[in-house]
C-alpha cells in the first residue's frame, strides 16, 4: 500500500472528527457583515431608520431584493436527515454538521454564502410547503441527504413551484460528473452511447437521476438493465417505485451475475465489493466500470485492473484516476444559475455542466495542476477522464457553461452582456485563492519526504506528525527523549506508525560524524572541533546536520524558541544558497480578497537598499514557488517621492536597483500600502505605475519592524489566515515556524518544505 493509499485508506480517528467540530467555535460557519459598522450612522443605515428604504425599494420592485440584499448569492443548503451519507435516517439534528460542510464547500470553491437549514419533518407534503415558504430568502435551494422515493417528489413540486434553482445534489452531481466521464470513456473506446448496454448496480435517487442523464446524452433505456437489493428491477416486480418503472427491464435475466453478460458499461452506486472479477471477465471488450461506492468501490481498482487489462476504470475515490466527485459540479453549477438569476437549474443547464466538465478534460493540463497531483503527464486518456477537483479551470469552464444554457433556454432573468468581464470576476472568487493549501499539500502526498522536527516532545508537534502520516505527506522524525514522547503520545491519544524517535544524547557515534562536518565549516570562525562536537547534543544543530548530510529532506523547527535562536543552528549547519546573501521571511496572508505575500516579515531589521533588492529577488522566487506571478510594491509611508525621509529614499533605490536587475519583473515603489492595492486610485493619480493595471499581491516592506506588524495585525484583526513564516534563501529546506504555532500550521509548513525538496529549489 502507497503513502497516498495508506492515506486516504485510513479511518479518520473520532477524537480527531469531534474536535475539529468542537474545538473554539463550534461548528464550522459564521455569518460575517459586509458593511462596516463602527459608528451610530453605520448603525441607523445598517438597521433603523435606514434600512427602511431598501425595504421600500423592495416592496414596490420584488427584483430589487437582489440589488439591496445578500438573496443574489445565498443558497440554502436543505435536509431532513433521512439519507445522511452513509448513516441513513438519523434525523435532521445529526445532519447539521454535513449541511455546515456542505455550506463549507460552496464557500471554498465557488464563494457563495450558505445557510443550512434542517427541517423536521418526514410527511414530504408538509416538507415541500416549509421549503416554498423559504423563496424570500435565497437565490437557490440545494436539497441534500434525502430518502428516495420522496426526494423525487419534493424536488420535482419544489421546481414546479418556486421561482428560484432548486437542486438535489444526491440525485443530480454524481449523474452529472458520471456523465461527462462517461462521454469521454465512450470516445476512447470508439463506442457509440445509443449502442452500448449498461449494467446499474443500485435503484436510488442518484442511479435514477444517472440513467436519466444518461438518456439525455443520448443512451436507451431498453439498453439498460437496473438492480436494487432485491435483484433486477423487471417489468414483472410489484415492489418498484413510479420512478424506478421507465428502467425496468423485459430481459430474462435475474442478478447481477446474468446482468452484467457482455455489458459495455457498469455503473455503480450500491454496495461495496458487489463485482466480482469473473463477472468483469464477462463484459464485453473494453468494458467501462464506474464503481462509485465509498468508501468501498463495488470492486477494487487494482483488482479491476488486473483483472481486464482494456478496463476503464472511475471511482468515488481520491486516490485513484477519474474520481466522480460531486465537488467537481455543485459549486460551478450554482454559481452560473445565480450570475444569470436563473428560474430554474433545467436539464439543458445540467447537460451543459457534463459538456463543459468533458471539454475541459481534453485540454491542456496546466502546470499548476500536474504539480498539485505529481504526474507531470496529465493527458486526456482512460487515466484521465475528468477533471481534478483542484483545477482552477473548473469555475471558469462550468459556471459560464451554465450561465449560457439558462440564457438560452429562457431561465436567466439577467443576463451576462460581458463575457470577459464575467470570466475575470470568475477567476477574482475566493475559491481560487483558497485552494492554494490544498495544491501543496496534494503535491506533497505524491512523494512524500522525510522531515525532521527539532522539538518533537511537544504534543503539537506530535498531532502534526499523525496528521502527516493520516494525510500520507511525509514521514517524520522526531528528535527527543524517547520516554516522554511515548508518554505524551498516550497522554493525547496520539496513533503513529512510520515514525522515528531519535535522542540526539545517545547518539555518540553521529555526533561525532555531525561535529566534524561543523568543524569544517566552522574552523574559520572560531569553532573549535571539541564545541562542534558539543553542540550536536542541542537538537536544532543536530536536526540541521541530518538535513545537510541528507539523512533527512527538511527541519521544522521554532515552535518554542524565538526566530533568531531557531535559525542560528540552521545558518551555520547548512547555510544559504548558492548565489544568495542573504536569507528573508515571508508570509502568505490570505482573505476574502485574495492571496497576498509579505516580506521580509521575520528576518533583516533594516536593510539596506542593495539588500533590499536580495529581498525582491527572493520574494519573487518564493511567489512563483506558488504558482503566482509576482506583482510586487517596495512600500514606505510615501508615494513615489511625495515625502522625504530614509524610507522612501531606501524604497525608491531599491525599486530602480531591482528594475536593472530583475528587467522583467513587475515591481513599482516607493508606494503606501493602500496605494498598491487600489487600482483605480493609481489608475486616477499615479497613471504610470507598473502596478495600475492589476494592483499587487507582493508586498515588500522598508524593515523588519513594518513588515511583522503588518502580518500579525491583519492575522488578529483583519480576518485574514497567515502561513508562515517561510524562509527564503537556505541551501536545504529548512523552516522556522511562528512561535506557538498551531498544528495546522505546522502542517503546512512541513507540506511547503516537502514540497521544496521534491522540486529541489530553494524557495
Amino acid at each position: 500500500m502507497t503513502s497516498l493509499q495508506r492515506a486516504f485508506s485510513m479511518a479518520i480517528k473520532k477524537e480527531d472528527a469531534l474536535n475539529y467540530h468542537s474545538q473554539g467555535q463550534p461548528g464550522k460557519i459564521e455569518v460575517v457583515p459586509t458593511k462596516m459598522l463602527s459608528s451610530q450612522l453605520d448603525l441607523a443605515l445598517a438597521y433603523s431608520p435606514g434600512v427602511a428604504e431598501p425595504c421600500k425599494e423592495i416592496a414596490s420592485n420584488k427584483e430589487d431584493v437582489y440589488k439591496y440584499t445578500a438573496k443574489g448569492n445565498l443558497v440554502a443548503v436543505i435536509s431532513n436527515g433521512t439519507a445522511v451519507l452513509g448513516l441513513g435516517n438519523i434525523g435532521a439534528d445529526a445532519s447539521k454538521p454535513v449541511m455546515e460542510g456542505k455550506g463549507v464547500l460552496f464557500k471554498k470553491f465557488a464563494g457563495i454564502d450558505v445557510f443550512d437549514i434542517e427541517i423536521d419533518c418526514e410527511d414530504p407534503d408538509r416538507f415541500i410547503d416549509i421549503v416554498r415558504s423559504l423563496e424570500p430568502t435565497f437565490g437557490a435551494v440545494n436539497l441534500e441527504d434525502i430518502k428516495a422515493p420522496e426526494c423525487f417528489k419534493i424536488e420535482e413540486k419544489l421546481r414546479e413551484y418556486m421561482n428560484i434553482p432548486v437542486m438535489h445534489d444526491d440525485q443530480h452531481g454524481t449523474a452529472i460528473i458520471s456523465g461527462a466521464a462517461l462521454l469521454n470513456a465512450l470516445e476512447i473506446t470508439k463506442k457509440k452511447i445509443d449502442k452500448v448496454k449498461f449494467v446499474i448496480s443500485g435503484a436510488g435517487a442518484a442511479a435514477i437521476s444517472c440513467a436519466k442523464i444518461y438518456v439525455a446524452l443520448g443512451a436507451k433505456a431498453e439498453n439498460m438493465v437496473m438492480l436494487d437489493i432485491n435483484g433486477v428491477i423487471h417489468k414483472d416486480r410489484k415492489d418498484i417505485n413510479q420512478y424506478q418503472v421507465d428502467f425496468a427491464t423485459s430481459r430474462n435475466v435475474k442478478n447481477l451475475n446474468e446482468a452484467i453478460d457482455g455489458a459495455d458499461i457498469f455503473i455503480g452506486l450500491s454496495a461495496g465489493g458487489v463485482l466480482k472479477p469473473e463477472m468483469v471477465m464477462k463484459m464485453a471488450k473494453d468494458p467501462i466500470v464506474f464503481a462509485l461506492a465509498n468508501p468501498v468501490p463495488e470492486i477494487d481498482y487494482n483488482l479491476a485492473v488486473s483483472t481486464r487489462k482494456d478496463i476503464i476504470m472511475a471511482t468515488g475515490r481520491s486516490d485513484h484516476p477519474n474520481q466522480v466527485n460531486n465537488v467537481l459540479g455543485f459549486p460551478y453549477i450554482f454559481r452560473g444559475a445565480l450570475d444569470v438569476r436563473a428560474t430554474e437549474i433545467n436539464e439543458e443547464m445540467k447537460l451543459a455542466a457534463v459538456k463543459a466538465i468533458a471539454m475541459l478534460a481534453k485540454e491542456p493540463v496546466p502546470e499548476i495542476v500536474n504539480k498539485a497531483y505529481g504526474d507531470e503527464r496529465l493527458t486526456f486518456g482512460k487515466n484521465y477522464l475528468i477533471p481534478k477537483p483542484l483545477d482552477p479551470r473548473l469555475i471558469t469552464a462550468i459556471s459560464p457553461a451554465v450561465a449560457k444554457a439558462a440564457m438560452e433556454s429562457g431561465m436567466a432573468k439577467k443576463p451576462i452582456e460581458d463575457w470577459e468581464k464575467y470570466y475575470l470576476e470568475l477567476q477574482g472568487r475566493i475559491g481560487i485563492d483558497n485552494k492554494l493549501m490544498s495544491r501543496i499539500i496534494n503535491q506533497a502526498r505524491q512523494h512524500p519526504k522525510k522531515v525532521v522536527f527539532a522539538e518533537g516532545e511537544h504534543y503539537k508537534i506530535l498531532k502534526a506528525a499523525q496528521i502527516m502520516q493520516d494525510e500520507g505527506i511525509g514521514h517524520p522524525v522526531l528528535l527527543g527523549n524517547e520516554e516522554k514522547i511515548r508518554a505524551a503520545m498516550t497522554e493525547y491519544n496520539i496513533e503513529l506508525e512510520d515514525f522515528t524517535i531519535i535522542n540526539p544524547f545517545r547518539e555518540k557515534e553521529k555526533r561525532n560524524q555531525y561535529g566534524e562536518v561543523l568543524f569544517k565549516k566552522r574552523q574559520r570562525k572560531g569553532v573549535t572541533l571539541d564545541e562542534a562536537v558539543k553542540l550536536m547534543r542541542e537538537r536544532n544543530y543536530y536536526g540541521s546536520m541530518m538535513v545537510e548530510t541528507g539523512e533527512a529532506d527538511a527541519l521544522i523547527t521554532g515552535l518554542t524558541k524565538e526566530y533568531a535562536t531557531a535559525i542560528k543552528p540552521a545558518l551555520q549547519c547548512i547555510g544559504v544558497a548558492k548565489n544568495v546573501k542573504k536569507v528573508a521571511g515571508m508570509y502568505i496572508m490570505i482573505n476574502k480578497k485574495g492571496t497576498f505575500f509579505f516580506a521580509d516579515t521575520t528576518i533583516n531589521e533594516n536593510p539596506k537598499a542593495e539588500e533590499l533588492v536580495d529581498i525582491i529577488g527572493l520574494t519573487a522566487r518564493g511567489v512563483r514557488f506558488f504558482d503566482f506571478e509576482p506583482r510586487i510594491a517596495v512600500l514606505s509611508f510615501s508615494n513615489f517621492g511625495s515625502s522625504k525621509g530614509e524610507a522612501p529614499e531606501k524604497a525608491a533605490l531599491a525599486t530602480k536597483l531591482a528594475k536593472e536587475k530583475y528587467p522583467n519583473l513587475i515591481i513599482d515603489g516607493d508606494m503606501q500600502a493602500n496605494i498598491a492595492l487600489d487600482t483605480k486610485l493609481q489608475k486616477e493619480i499615479y497613471p504610470f505605475s507598473a502596478l495600475a493595471e492589476e494592483g499587487a499581491n507582493t508586498l515588500v516592506f522598508p524593515d523588519l519592524a513594518s513588515g511583522n506588524i503588518a502580518y500579525k495585525l491583519l492575522q488578529e484583526m483583519g480576518g485574514s489566515e497567515a502561513i508562515g513564516p517561510i524562509l527564503m534563501g537556505m541551501a536545504k529546506p529548512v523552516h522556522i515556524l511562528q512561535l506557538g504555532a498551531s498544528v495546522r500550521e505546522i502542517v503546512n509548513m512541513a507540506a511547503i518544505a516537502i514540497v521544496d525538496a521534491q522540486m529541489q529549489v530553494r524557495i
